[in-house]
């Protein structure tokens, strides 16, 4: 992978997440790789999409996801996909159908469900917490929820919750784009090809909401790198931002 390949970078959230939700990890991700553009691309039915429908298939909203890509001129060159969660099985699925556009992709707490049952991909002790705060109408409540479920830091929880409040008031997803975006990510099943480009999965040993065997169960099945964190939550960039573009910079170093 030659230096040209590292200079632009594509970043997809996850579940009921937009771009505004990486947050502080922005500017590190920016620091790590100093000349690199940096886009960030919002799933259908979230963000600058809020508005629009979330299809129900992983393999629909690919498609979306590209076709807003390709608007902004973003795959002029291969880029770099790093994606969490929801947004990593999407980052799989361009991968797989458009493994031209894919210079590397980095893939943090995913899952698939040809490889991990269902307990192990929504951890049944988050089941109703996760179920209450999908219904709930107060969106600080809900926010609060949501961070105690991803984050395993509290550090800044006020600060945080105040700009994620603020999201949710100015493009709030719906109940019915959460519950589109789960079953999309529910009934995943990837083909079996072997990655055509260089794939480094990170996932959080302390995961509350998606087991960390999950990203287990994909390093063995395509022999990838998996690099864990021991701390981490759910949230990985919000948890330990700075390890993550540790192993990005670390990581790149060794494709070239």
């Amino acid at each position: 992978m030659n230096k040209s390949s590292e200079q632009h970078w594509i970043l997809l959230r996850g579940l009921a997440r937009e771009s505004r939700h990486w947050g502080a990890f922005i500017p590190r991700l920016q620091a790590m790789f100093p000349s690199a553009q940096i886009t960030l691309l919002d799933l259908p039915g979230t963000g600058c999409y809020y508005q629009e429908n979330s299809p129900k298939t992983i393999a629909e909203i690919t498609h979306q996801v590209r076709a807003h890509a390709l608007a902004q001129g973003c795959l002029q060159q291969p880029v770099n996909l790093l994606a969490l969660s929801l947004g990593a099985m999407v980052a799989w699925q361009w991968r797989q159908c458009y493994p031209e556009d894919i210079a590397t992709a980095t893939l943090m707490n995913t899952s698939f469900a040809s490889l991990s049952p269902f307990y192990q991909r929504l951890r049944w002790q988050s089941y109703l917490r996760f179920i209450s705060l999908v219904i709930t109408n107060n969106i600080r409540l809900r926010e609060e929820k949501i961070l105690q479920l991803t984050s395993n830091y509290s550090d800044d929880a006020n600060a945080i919750l105040i700009e994620w409040e603020k999201i949710q008031t100015e493009q709030p997803i719906s109940l019915k784009n959460s519950v589109r975006q789960i079953m999309a990510a529910a009934s995943y099943k990837p083909s079996n090809c072997k990655p055509a480009s260089p794939v480094l999965l990170l996932n959080s040993l302390h995961d509350r909401l998606v087991s960390p065997r999950c990203s287990m169960a994909i390093q063995q099945q395509w022999q990838l790198e998996l690099r864990t964190h021991p701390k981490a939550g759910h949230d990985l960039t919000l948890d330990a931002g700075d390890w993550v573009a540790m192993q990005l910079k670390d990581w790149h170093s060794k494709q070239r």
